[in-house]
């Protein structure tokens, strides 16, 4: 799958493009089913499939104090589409000047960047552009202009509730890992650049790769089980870890932000600066403070343990 910056990077390809346009964020069941369906009117007309998406989620930059936090950072969220075989994604930074364009005017300008809209496709009751003035009946009267069909995908159910971002996030923040799995097709997992730490985990004999989550919807506070994919391109190629999402009560009892720390069991690259992938396995116990070093030496040792043996 090609990433691109533009539209017009994709080379305006003669047979046109079938868009799935959307957030996307999770790439959960019901987002899968959206862009699927471009996937197959690429296929019948030989187009070229394109997911387009945005970065940072509009509400960011619209209303920051009801934009939701995420469930995936940018490359995980490629990452992901990247599986479902379409042809390319485009990554739209959403900015103030965007906000400020119609919805009329953000497709026609995709259609005349593209060279050829042959579909586009998104999910049900989806809004775009300024005012939120772009909808499907919008996309439906410009596709009878432009030359492009329009499909709304309905919402996939499981249960009684349809899949959404919004319940995965409520499903993550109880630590329903299950459910989170279910709903999103895939286990859980958390990626981001390891960068340098204070170095405890390395005194205590534990070293540990350190991986920031700002903006990131999290599960409970605690200690997990875990398995960590150094090539996060590569799903199978996992190892055993032991991983701690917190905020350090003992060692650094004024940090507000919590960071999560990941020891890999039995191995000991240099990590630092890589994009890692971390998959939630199982709750081991809460994040607690402790009364010395040693005390919290003796805690980690029992959750190496009680992580081997999870995942043995």
């Amino acid at each position: 799958m090609r990433t691109l910056a533009h539209p017009e990077d994709l080379g305006r390809p003669s047979a046109g493009v079938c868009m799935a346009l959307g957030m996307f964020d999770g790439v959960h069941l019901g987002h899968q089913h959206v862009v699927r369906q471009a996937l197959l009117d690429a296929r019948a007309l030989n187009a070229r499939s394109v997911v387009a998406t945005f970065h940072p989620h509009p509400l960011h930059v619209i209303a920051p104090d009801r934009a939701p936090r995420l469930l995936q950072s940018v490359s995980q969220r490629l990452r992901a589409l990247s599986t479902l075989g379409i042809d390319a994604s485009l990554v739209i930074p959403f900015t103030a000047e965007l906000s400020r364009i119609s919805g009329e005017h953000f497709i026609r300008s995709l259609a005349r960047d593209f060279g050829r809209l042959r579909s586009v496709t998104v999910g049900q009751g989806f809004h775009f552009g300024n005012q939120r003035s772009g909808n499907v009946p919008l996309l439906e009267s410009l596709g009878h202009e432009l030359g492009f069909t329009t499909h709304a995908v309905a919402p996939i159910h499981i249960g009684s509730e349809r899949v959404s971002s919004t319940r995965i996030r409520s499903n993550l923040r109880e630590g329903r890992f299950g459910a989170v799995a279910e709903l999103l097709g895939r286990p859980y997992a958390i990626a981001g650049e390891v960068v340098p730490g204070r170095q405890l985990g390395r005194q205590l004999g534990f070293p540990t790769a350190n991986i920031p989550v700002p903006g990131l919807e999290l599960p409970p506070l605690g200690v997990y089980a875990a398995r960590v994919r150094i090539d996060p391109t590569d799903p199978l190629a996992t190892h055993p870890a032991v991983l701690n999402l917190g905020l350090r009560p003992t060692v650094d009892p004024t940090h507000s932000s919590p960071l999560l720390e990941v020891h890999l069991l039995d191995h000991s690259a240099d990590l630092y600066g890589r994009e890692i992938e971390v998959e939630f396995v199982r709750f081991i116990r809460p994040e607690q403070r402790f009364d010395s070093i040693d005390a919290l030496r003796t805690q980690v040792q029992a959750d190496v343990a009680a992580a081997r043996l999870t995942l043995a």
